[in-house]
């Protein structure tokens, strides 16, 4: 795919490698600090509210709050960091979230709690996170090597996994030791990430024009790119029905444990195995990247899911299941790098913001129904009648996959990125 994207195939000899590219390192860390903050807090809602006011319906309606803007705030979000300088605009969002979280921590630490604020800030947070998640996203490739993008979206996907592996147990252990811990913490990891942002010295995207459309019109002009692209439209409507299908096994898996008569801690050590898979699988994403064609990546990650799953419905045995949900992580970090890097590589600078927001709102859709899915799946016949119609289903998407002709348009984007050249005083872009 280097033809389409102006990649130099000996860049990465003569460029350093990621290890010692100082700027990558410290976007990377910078940014694995700001999402470990995020799943801290993001386990840290529900357990507070439900500390101070023992009402369900008041945990859910701040949980609510939280998760609203991942469908409110995406496709806007895409068109800000399309619109304004990337570097920027991540140290106003991590700037943001050092004052939203530190209002929280100072609250509990005083001995006041308000749940009006409570979803205030979770949602403030999480529209700030989203714009810096897609705004990193998009600066990604102008701060490392063009050969050397497989490899730090590898990174980053398994910098993602590991934040959710020990971000959700750390706001736990966090909060035991004083409620306003876990936000204090979290504050104090956006004042850091804030601190890399300001020592990275390469420009975090192209060279703009100052021209600027409506927000609706700047929209509507990512939606069409993305709608041209035959193999990423078809690919990504795939990704969603996975991505359905896929979020029904962590509660099916959840009420087996249950129905067993298990302690829940053995849901725990589950989910931990199926995490480590995860980054096994995003850290070995970017060798499957450069040696296999993403709709190879689509169509056998698919039949795979399909085996899994199934595998699922005739074991309770949690060692064995823990195994089984690694294997389904596996497989999804590395599609999640092969897809990235195709997307990332493919896309015009000036509409990465809008096309990954637009990618990532019809994802969340699909996660949003396949919960609604998994509760009406699993209250009708119970998790092992459940993993058999959901490799059912899988199978049935592998086999559409593997006979949809616009998956072979994978090497034909209609509107390839063009090279920037290099300007006195700057980095050249990759």
């Amino acid at each position: 795919m280097g033809g389409l994207t102006g990649e130099d195939p000996q860049e990465p000899a003569t460029a350093p490698p990621l290890r010692a590219n100082r700027d990558f390192l410290l976007l990377w860390s910078g940014a694995a600090v700001s999402f470990l903050g995020t799943r801290v807090t993001g386990v840290s809602y529900p357990l507070i509210v439900l500390w101070h006011t023992d009402s369900p319906l008041v945990m859910s309606a701040v949980s609510f709050a939280a998760l609203l803007p991942l469908l409110l705030v995406q496709l806007p979000a895409g068109v800000i960091v399309d619109r304004w300088d990337r570097r920027r605009l991540m140290a106003v969002c991590e700037g943001g979230r050092f004052l939203a979280l530190g209002s929280v921590a100072l609250t509990l630490a005083a001995g006041h709690f308000s749940a009006v604020q409570l979803a205030a800030v979770a949602f403030t947070e999480t529209s700030l996170a989203i714009v810096y998640r897609l705004a990193e996203r998009g600066a990604v490739r102008n701060v490392v090597a063009a050969g050397h993008l497989p490899a730090a979206l590898a990174r980053n996907e398994a910098r993602g996994r590991a934040s959710v592996l020990l971000g959700q147990p750390g706001g736990v252990v966090l909060q035991s030791a004083a409620r306003w811990a876990p936000f204090l913490f979290s504050a104090l990891a956006g004042l850091l990430s804030l601190a890399t942002l300001l020592l990275i010295r390469k420009d975090f995207q192209e060279r703009r024009t100052a021209t600027r459309k409506p927000l609706r019109a700047e929209l509507a002009e990512g939606m069409r790119w993305l709608w041209r692209q035959r193999f990423l439209r078809a690919a990504l409507a795939y990704v969603a029905g996975s991505n359905l299908l896929l979020q029904v096994l962590p509660l099916a898996l959840v009420v087996l444990v249950k129905e067993e008569g298990r302690a829940s801690v053995t849901v725990a050590v589950i989910v931990g195995v199926g995490g480590a898979g995860g980054i096994v699988g995003a850290l070995s994403g970017g060798w499957w990247q450069r040696r296999t064609r993403l709709r190879s990546v689509l169509v056998a990650g698919l039949g795979t899911w399909t085996v899994l799953i199934a595998a699922m419905s005739l074991t309770t045995e949690p060692l064995l299941l823990g195994v089984l949900f690694a294997g389904t992580g596996y497989i999804t970090a590395v599609f999640n790098v092969a897809a990235a890097v195709y997307q990332i590589r493919t896309t015009p600078d000036r509409l990465q913001g809008r096309v990954a927001a637009t990618s990532h709102l019809v994802a969340t859709g699909a996660n949003v129904l396949g919960v609604l899915l998994g509760g009406l799946l699993l209250s009708l016949g119970g998790p092992a009648p459940a993993f058999l119609l959901l490799a059912a289903a899988m199978a049935v998407l592998a086999a559409s996959a593997a006979r949809t002709p616009a998956l072979r348009a994978e090497d034909s984007p209609t509107d390839p990125p063009t090279v920037v050249t290099k300007e006195p005083g700057h980095e050249p872009a990759t």
